[in-house]
């Protein structure tokens, strides 16, 4: 099986997308075009590729399995293409980070335009993601820092240990706002937003409920902090978040409240041991734990 790039670029752009047309934009062909590259990987790989459902262009599990491993090769090639234009107009450097994405929304984008104040030649590749394909991001080379959560897998990374405090979010005008404090007992009987059951908050949370003899009461699951925060803003619960989702959401709706016992979340901003860092890798990197010292419990 001989399978062309430009196939495999016009897959993922689609799944990444969403559309037959979004993938052309990025692409810069025609919607024909990219449909007859599907249409030759489908033939040569002997599967369906995306099924229409109502409109929709959904990607079927084959398809799902492929975007990963493909994912890692596209993305390597489109920074190998970058790099060759910052070459050709003389840019200064590249700042290349990736964070998991509560920080995404806020924290990280700031920062980052913080630090590109005074460098107008530098140019920057940001991604959010999932903390597992963070770390293989930057072990592989296409980014040089990442920010994710424990653990980490793979023992070619250097590891920068962050701890934070999670506080419980509630809405409003919850009743739950007289408590200073709250704990399992006063939460006995509330409906709880969590994450995936095998997150560490989701993990914790359970175990402090059970420590008290109360059962946790979960209503929604959810995959991201930003989620679970806005299912708390419209009244479905409370929920247990990290302080990078609640310090940067300004549009209120919800109030803050410690929890005990305290859950903790565990990350880490993770560099390569086997690849030197930029020197614009290696300030922003300084600034970046610089930053998150402030957000240590011992200082916040």
């Amino acid at each position: 099986m001989h399978l062309r790039f430009r196939q495999l670029q016009a897959f993922h752009a689609t799944i990444e997308t969403g559309t037959v047309t979004g993938a052309a934009s990025i692409l810069g062909v025609s919607q024909p075009a990219i449909s007859n590259l599907l249409h030759q990987l489908e033939r040569q790989t002997r599967f369906k590729l995306f099924e229409r459902i109502k409109g929709r262009l959904i990607a079927t599990p084959e398809a799902n399995l492929l975007y990963q491993e493909i994912d890692t090769v596209v993305r390597g090639f489109d920074h190998v293409s970058q790099a060759v234009i910052d070459l050709q107009n003389k840019q200064a450097g590249q700042l290349q980070v990736a964070s998991q994405h509560s920080m995404s929304f806020g924290f990280m984008p700031k920062l980052i335009a913080r630090f590109a104040h005074g460098r107008p030649d530098m140019t920057i590749s940001f991604q959010s993601q999932y903390s597992a394909k963070i770390q293989e991001w930057v072990m592989s080379g296409l980014f040089e820092i990442g920010v994710c959560e424990i653990p980490v897998l793979h023992d070619t990374l250097e590891v920068h240990p962050i701890t934070v405090e999670t506080l419980i979010a509630m809405p409003e005008d919850s009743p739950l706002a007289q408590h200073q404090v709250l704990t399992p007992e006063l939460l006995d009987g509330v409906p709880f937003i969590v994450m995936g059951p095998d997150h560490m908050t989701h993990r914790r949370t359970r175990e402090a409920f059970h420590s008290a003899g109360i059962p946790l009461k979960t209503r929604v699951h959810s995959h991201l902090f930003k989620n679970l925060l806005s299912f708390v803003k419209e009244g479905m619960g409370v929920s247990i978040l990290d302080p990078f989702v609640l310090d940067f959401d300004f549009e209120g709706g919800f109030i803050t409240r410690p929890f005990r016992p305290t859950i903790m979340m565990e990350m880490a901003v993770i560099t390569s041991k086997t690849r030197p860092l930029s020197a614009i890798g290696q300030d922003f990197l300084s600034l970046l734990l610089s930053e998150l010292e402030t957000y240590s419990p011992s200082v916040r």
